[in-house]
């Protein structure tokens, strides 16, 4: 197991989740679940702007330059980039107050996966939704904690998570529309006592990079579920990955202190954003399709 390389941004989040590049713009955005906070910070360093929130937010996705897409308690939000305004574009599961939204990836194809979950976790309320050209449909019911939502440059496959259940499932799906295509197959299944699969993203030559909650790791899978490579982290609870740089061939991952002791003694470095010591062929995800 290689080590870690240093920290991109030194602030502690609560929880930490949703990294997203924005090449456009040169800047990476995540989100403080917890903390309702929008982190924003430029690829080549400098200062973190946080922007805070009306709702608890969970994923930033870019729908061009000028405007972003959070995936909120209550919906969809577009979010202009220069005011820092923001409106309702589509309600989900906003009859449902027990209930948030947490990971979610664009499709190439733009569609948009968002799973949402239980506030408190509870067993069973969690599901992903698909967003595409303003419909919004239910793809997948019945689960706990929905991550490690992400797909294959081609478009033609999809991963997912139950975080509660330890399991990633594979899914194929239509390159144009970002639907699931055929039955779910098991990918990969950590033990609970490793710890749990928390976000991911697959780089251009298909490897999947996923945090592993609890285990202090960021884990790459070949495409047939085989773990080729460990990364060690410096917090135990890291959440998910992410590509930045002009060329996308940086990893970073965020963080969470949510549930540790106050003064973190054995986990100091719990709800920072890393950056990892491993030269990828990432990729940027694509703009959402509005309409």
């Amino acid at each position: 197991m290689s080590g870690w390389a240093g920290i991109f941004c030194d602030r502690a989040c609560i929880l930490g989740e949703g990294p997203a590049a924005h090449p456009g713009l040169g800047r990476l955005y995540w989100l403080d679940i917890l903390g309702r906070h929008l982190c924003e910070r430029p690829f080549a360093g400098g200062a973190t702007t946080l922007h805070d929130l009306p709702v608890m937010a969970s994923m930033v996705a870019r729908v061009d330059d000028a405007t972003l897409l959070l995936g909120a308690e209550d919906g969809l939000y577009l979010r202009d980039v220069a005011s820092g305004r923001m409106r309702l574009l589509t309600a989900l599961e906003a009859d449902r107050p027990e209930t948030r939204s947490n990971d979610g990836r664009v499709h190439p194809s733009g569609a948009l996966w968002l799973g949402t979950m239980g506030k408190a976790a509870e067993k069973g309320l969690g599901a992903i939704h698909w967003f595409f050209r303003g419909e919004v449909r239910r793809l997948f019911s019945g689960l706990t904690i929905p991550n490690a939502i992400a797909f294959t440059a081609d478009g033609t496959s999809a991963i997912f998570a139950d975080s509660e259940a330890g399991t990633i499932w594979r899914v194929a799906t239509d390159p144009e529309t970002g639907l699931p295509v055929g039955d779910r197959r098991m990918f990969v299944t950590i033990p609970a006592s490793e710890g749990a699969p928390d976000g991911a993203v697959i780089d251009a030559d298909g490897l999947v990079w996923n945090a592993r909650w609890g285990g202090a790791s960021l884990d790459a899978y070949a495409p047939d579920g085989r773990r080729v490579r460990s990364v060690a982290m410096p917090a135990r609870q890291v959440t998910c990955p992410a590509f930045i740089g002009p060329d996308a061939d940086t990893l970073v991952v965020t963080s969470a202190t949510e549930g540790l002791d106050p003064d973190r003694s054995d986990d100091r470095f719990a709800g920072r954003t890393f950056t990892v010591p491993v030269k990828v062929k990432g990729r940027f995800e694509p703009a959402v399709r509005l309409a």
